[in-house]
């Protein structure tokens, strides 16, 4: 049996960040977690992990040494047309949520993945 767990992240502005991780992890907020300086986001299915932001006094300061990765295709690769056209959808409304792009990775003529950053810098792909 897996262990349940929750990631917890540091952030400036924490309702802010959830906001956005909710919105692009298909994630709502996770009732009882709303104060200004800390929200929470689940999964509404119950599947994956919760995520916890907590509002801490310093700024990012250098890469992240672990991020997420935003698989749009669902679980495995899938068809690796597919995989580019729904990365080609999700990746604009993750800039219209305050995200910016960093790189895009190709693998020959196909897209494979986009490297962005969140609103407060974090690093993350779509994949």
């Amino acid at each position: 049996m897996a262990t349940f767990w929750t990631l917890g992240c540091d952030a400036d502005e924490p309702q802010r960040l959830a906001a956005f991780w909710a919105l692009a992890l298909g994630y709502v907020k996770e009732p009882g977690f709303d104060q200004p300086d800390n929200a929470s986001i689940i999964d509404p299915d119950g599947r994956g992990p919760a995520i916890g932001f907590l509002r801490v006094p310093e700024g990012k300061s250098a890469k992240n040494r672990m991020h997420v990765d935003i698989r749009v295709a669902g679980p495995g690769l899938g068809d690796d047309a597919e995989r580019a056209r729904l990365i080609a959808l999700k990746v604009p409304e993750l800039v219209a949520a305050g995200a910016t792009v960093v790189a895009e990775h190709r693998y020959g003529d196909i897209l494979g993945h986009v490297v962005m950053r969140d609103p407060e810098g974090n690093e993350f792909c779509v994949a």
